[in-house]
């Protein structure tokens, strides 16, 4: 949703006092260069690779080149010995953050081949190609004292363990351009009394760089009551398509729950809306109708990857984008007991759920009551998919920003059938020393759960974003 496009930036270093002294040394290095480019564009990134930056003159001139060009990463091919005037006027100029590849084109240097080649020019020239690693401290040591962030990647060009650690670093910058231009929509207000949950909007654009929108539930109730029967007919069907529709479920609630569905897509579309966060109390008027009729219409747009957070959960609508992001979900989800029988947490929440990330079909089932909310209607039921999850929590704390994230496994087993979402959740460090460490760190109630293991992604978001992470398990 944006038209910006990611863009990584890409250049190698050398020394062009070395070219004319060892033949094919550049031509050979400049391979590599390219080898890495072509790899990164596998990806799905565009990649301005501005070449072997090689004296002074052509790092002024790659500076201007990555700004001019917009990228949001750098790559910092490190292929042989070069000077670090030949770095620092790169960076500095593209202010974007920088991860220096310190790779050698193979595991190890044939010593014996090396050794026979009975020419001390050409065996300088192969040492120089295996020489990756000798600038490196030189680079960190300039970037320290200039306060620039760095991240390094050391280890073989062509070495499947080196490219998954580049692809997260890839992921994770991906994310962080998303966040930048994501467009955050917070329609009502908060849930009054949840000290917890209320956030510095300000901090919150500062460090993602979203742009927030303030919505008036009003509008969406407008959009409700402008509305063609062929239209709320639509969605019903999209409803009976996506979700496994109790019996019980009144078609007046199925068509008050299409009306509001219709709405908000609308609403998104109005504001370019990429995330959301609302609650609404709603006494005895439109909008209360309109917010009773929400989940439904919420859990297909988190489906299409625009998460929404109840109760007004800036944060954890931040939470939710980031992991949807990683392409792993992203569902509202809390802790509300603990079976200590089974070693397990339960986790879950009234409210949207993911229907990506559900194990089998979500259930719409009538509620006479929304606990500790105004109204009644339709709500989801569902478990996430049993496996590997992450949770991730933006905890605010003193003016700062950190994640806080925990590994562990959905698990199969009875859950309560109540209309939410519900899961059973293992943690290797115990239900026990789960919760304690985790409330240790002050997080809000609410957090994100997504499929998979992405700490180490979520750990490298948190670095180029310049935040701070704790990782429980």
């Amino acid at each position: 949703m944006t038209n910006h496009p990611f863009r990584i930036g890409l250049f190698g270093i050398g020394l062009d006092t070395y070219w004319p002294q060892f033949d094919g040394l550049e031509q050979r290095l400049t391979g590599y260069l390219t080898q890495v480019e072509h790899k990164l564009k596998t990806y799905g990134a565009a990649v301005l690779n501005v070449g072997l930056v090689d004296n002074a003159e052509k790092a002024f001139d790659a500076g201007h080149d990555f700004k001019k060009g917009d990228v949001d990463v750098i790559f910092l091919y490190v292929t042989t010995y070069a000077l670090s005037s030949t770095v620092l006027p790169v960076v500095r100029r593209a202010k974007v953050p920088v991860i220096i590849l310190n790779l050698s084109p193979s595991e190890a240097i044939d010593y014996t081949g090396f050794n026979q080649l009975n020419d001390r020019t050409k065996m300088t020239g192969e040492w120089l190609a295996y020489c990756s690693a000798c600038p490196v401290p030189e680079i960190a040591n300039v970037f320290k004292r200039s306060g620039i962030q760095f991240h390094q990647i050391t280890g073989v060009l062509n070495d499947a363990e080196t490219w998954k650690e580049i692809g997260e670093w890839v992921e994770a910058a991906k994310v962080a351009h998303i966040m930048s231009h994501n467009t955050l929509g917070l329609m009502g207000s908060y849930y009054s009394g949840m000290l917890d949950i209320y956030s510095d909007i300000t901090l919150q654009c500062s460090v993602f760089g979203s742009h927030i929108e303030i919505i008036e539930p009003d509008e969406l109730t407008t959009l409700r009551d402008e509305l063609s029967e062929d239209e709320i007919k639509a969605k019903i069907e999209e409803f009976k398509s996506v979700f496994e529709i109790d019996p019980s479920c009144e078609a007046y609630e199925l068509n008050r729950a299409a009306k509001t569905a219709v709405a908000l897509d609308k609403l998104v579309a109005r504001y370019h809306l990429g995330s959301m966060a609302y609650y609404h109390k709603g006494t005895g008027n439109a909008n209360g109708d309109t917010i009773s009729s929400i989940i439904l219409g919420n859990s297909l747009l988190t489906a299409r990857g625009i998460p929404v957070a109840g109760e007004y959960e800036v944060k954890n609508a931040q939470a939710m984008k980031i992991m949807d992001s990683f392409d792993t979900g992203g569902s509202f989800t809390e802790y509300y007991a603990i079976d200590f029988k089974d070693d397990i947490v339960l986790m879950g929440h009234d409210g949207p759920g993911h229907l990506a990330i559900a194990e089998g079909k979500i259930k719409v089932k009538p509620l006479q009551v929304y606990h500790g909310k105004v109204g009644s209607g339709l709500s989801v039921e569902m478990s996430v998919k049993h496996g590997a999850v992450t949770l991730l929590s933006v905890v605010e704390n003193k003016g700062k920003i950190f994640f806080l994230i925990a590994e562990g496994e959905s698990v199969a087993g009875p859950i309560l059938e109540i209309g939410n979402t519900n899961s059973r959740y293992r943690f290797p460090i115990g239900a026990r020393k789960f919760v304690e460490d985790w409330n240790t760190q002050g997080p809000a109630h609410h957090c994100a759960v997504g499929i998979g293991h992405i700490g180490t992604k979520l750990t490298k978001l948190a670095s180029l974003l310049g935040i701070e992470v704790v990782q429980v398990c």
